[in-house]
């Protein structure tokens, strides 16, 4: 008995060592576009005078920073940097002004202020543009309105622009949510895209170019640079790549899985957790009653999700959150907890918990601002608040989006670059 327990034993050891072994591997199997640029593509960048349209979250397989990296290469020259919304570092939560970035001394042309797009002045001399920044997978995310303004301006002066692939944190295959009606574009909806799109920004580059979705229908020289060893299904999690904190209010993975559906409450008086350590995590409000709606959306059974009521006071945090709603004020609401990301559909949970607070609240619910405009722009089409203010349940307004998704899905499939 001793034997075969040492027997036993062994083989456990063997399988861990194994199992250790595959996990490592796992680890490093994905290469960003950086890491496939530095790798094996970097000659076209030499001798070039380059500007780059990138943040903190643009980093290699061991956390150092494109901007460094590069600067470290005596035959590349760095002309400037593109900040987008939240600054180079990823610690502004205002509008971004123009300066030098506080490492490198190079000049930082601010793209989140009253300039969203780089002027000729700012592009003059440049050889190249890159783009690298880490999106989160919504379509009103502001980084790929970034992206496809700056691609606007590099074909409008005929400069080559290079999208540095990296990862849809969320996976490639989720896709969901009423698509934008085009005459709504703002630079929180540039492109008639689902709210989550499944794309990753090299494959939407392919996509706003090829479908003559940017501003005159005028193509860039577009290059992206794709990862090697990304699947589709992959969540962020998954790809053995260092998480970086893409904005203020985006701190980890299970944010960024909830932010697509919650960030459409930011349209409405309901409290959407800004100003807490767990922003888009729960919601509330000082007219909810915590256990009431807690109940309420239990008994839904709401796919891939729980909910706790919970209370919490909104308080100004500098550099990521300013003036929330309800500042000071003690809110009741739920925590909202992901009991099976693959079967959570967070715009559809969006839409769910808007109209329960509605329906419960109706004395209280109301748009921020008194305005639709802010709904219209996130949800991407002008009927969405119509048909909460008429009392269209959840799982109506969910289908009439379908029709368009579908059509989006097929479009979308022509720019797939991984599987």
């Amino acid at each position: 008995m001793r034997f075969q327990s040492l027997i036993v034993t062994a083989i456990v050891a063997v399988f861990a060592v194994c199992l250790c072994g595959y996990s490592q591997e796992s680890q490093i199997s994905v290469k960003t576009g950086l890491d496939v640029l530095l790798d094996e593509k970097a000659d076209i960048l030499k001798g070039k005078c380059i500007g780059i349209i990138t943040n903190h979250t643009a980093v290699d397989r061991q956390g150092n920073l494109l901007v460094d990296i590069l600067c470290r290469r005596s035959e590349i020259h760095i002309a400037a940097l593109f900040s987008p919304e939240h600054g180079i570092r990823g610690d502004q939560d205002d509008s971004i002004p123009d300066g030098k970035d506080e490492r490198t001394g190079i000049p930082v042309y601010s793209l989140y202020g009253k300039t969203k797009k780089p002027t000729s002045e700012m592009l003059e001399g440049m050889d190249i543009l890159i783009f690298d920044i880490q999106d989160i997978g919504a379509r009103f995310y502001t980084y790929i309105g970034t992206m496809a303004f700056a691609m606007e301006a590099a074909a409008e002066k005929s400069i080559p622009f290079v999208v540095l692939d990296r990862p849809n944190p969320i996976t490639g295959t989720g896709v969901e949510g009423p698509v934008l009606d085009f005459t709504l574009r703002s630079f929180i909806g540039v492109a008639p895209i689902a709210v989550r799109h499944g794309m990753t920004v090299g494959e939407l580059a392919n996509l706003f170019n090829s479908e003559g979705w940017l501003k005159g229908s005028r193509p860039c020289d577009l290059t992206v640079i794709p990862m090697t060893g990304w699947r589709r299904s992959l969540w962020f999690d998954e790809t053995g790549l260092p998480w970086v904190q893409t904005s203020p209010n985006m701190p980890d993975l299970e944010t960024a899985i909830l932010y697509p559906g919650l960030c459409l409450l930011e349209a409405t008086t309901i409290s959407e957790g800004r100003g807490t350590l767990e922003p888009f995590k729960m919601i509330g409000a000082p007219w909810i009653d915590s256990e009431e709606l807690a109940s309420v959306l239990e008994r839904k059974a709401i796919p891939g999700v729980r909910f706790k009521p919970v209370s919490f006071v909104p308080k100004e945090i500098i550099g990521r959150a300013k003036n929330p709603k309800y500042e000071g004020e003690t809110c009741q609401g739920v925590r909202i907890q992901i009991t099976d990301r693959e079967r959570l559909k967070s715009v559809t949970l969006g839409i769910q918990l808007l109209c329960t607070v509605r329906d419960l609240y109706p004395e209280h619910f109301a748009w921020r601002g008194g305005s639709v405009r802010t709904m219209e722009l996130l949800s991407g089409q002008q009927w969405i608040p119509k048909a909460v203010e008429e009392g269209e349940s959840a799982e109506v307004i969910v289908s009439r989006w379908q029709e368009g998704l579908d059509a989006f899905l097929k479009i979308r499939q022509k720019y797939l670059l991984y599987k």
